[in-house]
């Protein structure tokens, strides 16, 4: 059983609660104390200076300024010295966390089981898991090794391997760094990097997405220092050509990642996106996080058949230059000197030596996507139906027709819901009208709109 601290007041064991937005400490992060009793989060002090230095404050206008719900009548007891918080919207402090047990390798699952896990997860990209299993297990290997004496003593250092992934759209890159980082139970920070910009323009800094890995782990810093980063749509910063502009967003935003990526110390705000001089700053160190970052990277297809084209010549035993015309798999062919002609620069590639190619997605993948990952988008009906005490059923041919129809779409495994939403649609909405109703078929003629679903009734 805990001891009290003889310290403490009654007052401390709740939590400090923002006049303004009404945000208590655990959400809107350190009050700031005011006179009256009265507490004031570090946004709306600084939305309060933000209006004042604008032209003077309107106080007729505080309802309408976003998170602003001040009732103007509390003005006349901001005097007061013992202004109270109703009890009724006091929150208690949480209990503090006890010591965790420091990092261990054996915490460490082995790449064959993080890859079995994946397996249950992500259908097909066997290639890809594997490579990123080794690359997980590698790097958190690398974080014990550091913090072990065994660093100091033998003087090998081992560098850092972040990860770039290339695939078209659809084929699982973000749902495969989603189930990576639930599996390993450390947090996550997904960022896009269109909205990236190089500092002082408007946009996001490159330090917010640190910021967002912090609060993912719950402004723990020593968490987060072990978390993953996963940068998407990474292919949008390439090198612009034939600009006659400012590149604020493409090689410059390059640059700034650099340190970012090869480890560095940031400051990041706290609780807040806004760095300012009444925001806390945290300190965090980028050495042990893992950055992996994924693109589509359009048009790159064509990049690396010109380059494998050039060996082609005439005879009995030349390469033909139609050879890879038709290549499924033509992205693993994928070598730095055609990223750079991308648009990507050395320096940036050199940061990120693991690279990772994923298959499009073929009619047979699809299919078992649809019914056999565990949270497989058949499965996630079946229960909504279940729930109801009916019965769902697919046919073979009907799952057949839904992937064929995704990759007429050819926007991956994402088209698949959208398919299932359309013709489910009816089923969802007219089923709970019928007690009676057991059992509903979907089969193709359906699907095709050439009939209706096969409908059984109980008994």
């Amino acid at each position: 059983m805990e001891e009290k601290d003889p310290t403490q007041t009654p007052e401390d064991e709740y939590e400090k609660i923002c006049y303004i937005c009404r945000r208590p400490e655990s959400k809107a992060g350190a009050m700031i104390q005011m006179p009256g009793n009265m507490n004031l989060c570090h946004d709306c002090m600084q939305k309060a200076f933000d209006a004042i230095t604008k032209g003077g404050m309107d106080l007729s206008q505080i309802q309408n300024m976003p998170y602003m719900n001040l009732n103007l009548s509390d003005f006349a007891n901001l005097n007061l010295p013992n202004t109270e918080i109703p009890q009724k919207k006091r929150i208690r402090k949480k209990a503090a966390k006890t010591a965790e047990p420091a990092f261990d390798i054996k915490d460490i699952p082995a790449p064959h089981k993080i890859k079995s896990s994946l397996d249950e997860y992500v259908i097909g990209q066997d290639q890809a898991k594997k490579v990123i299993s080794v690359a997980v297990y590698n790097h958190y290997k690398r974080i014990f090794y550091k913090d072990s004496s065994v660093e100091a003593e033998d003087g090998i250092k081992i560098e850092k391997s972040n990860i770039l992934m290339i695939g078209p759209t659809g084929s699982g890159k973000t749902y495969l760094v989603k189930t990576l980082a639930r599996l390993l139970d450390v947090p996550l920070a997904i960022a896009d990097a269109t909205a990236l910009t190089e500092a002082g323009y408007i946009g996001d800094d490159i330090e917010s997405v640190v910021s967002k890995l912090l609060a993912a782990a719950d402004n723990d810093v020593e968490k987060a220092e072990r978390g993953i980063i996963f940068i998407d749509e990474i292919d949008k910063i390439a090198k612009k050509k034939n600009t006659n502009t400012r590149d604020v967003s493409g090689e410059s935003v390059q640059q700034e990642l650099l340190k970012l990526l090869e480890g560095s110390v940031v400051e990041v705000p706290v609780g807040s996106n806004q760095k300012n001089a009444l925001t806390p700053m945290a300190t965090v160190n980028t050495d042990n996080i893992l950055f992996i970052c994924g693109g589509a990277f359009p048009d790159l297809e064509n990049i690396i058949k010109e380059r494998l084209n050039k060996t082609s010549s005439i005879g009995f035993k030349a390469e033909l230059k139609d050879r890879y015309d038709d290549d499924p798999n033509i992205l693993s062919h994928v070598i730095n000197k055609d990223l750079r002609t991308f648009g990507m620069i050395p320096e940036f590639l050199g940061r990120l030596p693991v690279v990772v190619t994923l298959q499009k997605l073929t009619t047979s993948m699809l299919v078992e996507i649809l019914r056999r990952p565990k949270n497989a988008i058949v499965k996630q009906y079946k229960k909504l139906l279940a729930l109801d005490e009916v019965k769902l059923v697919f046919e073979d041919e009907a799952l057949e027709w839904i992937a064929q129809e995704a990759q007429e779409r050819e926007t991956g495994a994402r088209a698949l819901r959208a398919i299932m939403e359309e013709f489910m649609l009816d089923i969802m909405f007219e089923v709970p009208k019928d007690p009676g109703i057991g059992t509903v078929v979907i089969t193709r003629n359906y699907l095709e709109k050439k009939g209706g679903p096969r409908i059984e009734m109980r008994g």
